[in-house]
Formats: structure tokens, C-alpha cells, sequence
């Protein structure tokens, strides 16, 4: 199968100071919780905020963010988890 691929955002919590930086540059997919860590929508990073993505991730004075590569398949498994409906408002 496999086939389609898109980008995710992952963050190493254990590298992440909590700068910010990166919701600066994304606000569409990141926002901080209280204490300034990312929180980040889950799913496939949307085509059209890939540039986005991709200059958040580079941009980070921690290197806590990268990009994953998902397949068609890893997307409808994360689609069914539990706490995957896109952020609203944020």
C-alpha cells in the first residue's frame, strides 16, 4: 500500500526549552500550553503550510522539532486515535 505521503510534526520533548518559536511560525498547527511547551495538531501538516513547517522545524533553537514522513496507511491510523480532531480557535 503506502503510496501518498505527507509530513507530521514531531517534537523530542526532552530537547524542547519551551522558546515559542515555533508557534510563532505556525500558529495554524502549534500552540504552547501553559508552561510555553508546543502542543501540535495531529495529522498530516496541510500542502499548503508545508514551507511553513518545514522553516518552523528549521528555525528551532532547541532542535526539538522535526519532520515525519506518514503514509497513506499511518494517516487513517491516526486519524481513529482518540484526541485527533483538528485544533480550533487556537
Amino acid at each position: 500500500m503506502g503510496g501518498l505521503t505527507v509530513d507530521s510534526i514531531d517534537v523530542d520533548r526532552t530537547r524542547c526549552a519551551g522558546h515559542g518559536l515555533c508557534a510563532e511560525l505556525l500558529p495554524e498547527l502549534i500552540r504552547l500550553d501553559d508552561w510555553g511547551y508546543p502542543i501540535v495538531a495531529p495529522g498530516p501538516v496541510p500542502e499548503h503550510l508545508a514551507e511553513h513547517a518545514r522553516r518552523a522545524v528549521a528555525s528551532c533553537p532547541a532542535l526539538a522539532l522535526a519532520l515525519r514522513r506518514l503514509t497513506a496507511d499511518s494517516q487513517v491510523r491516526l486519524r481513529n486515535l482518540p484526541g485527533s480532531e483538528p485544533m480550533m480557535g487556537a
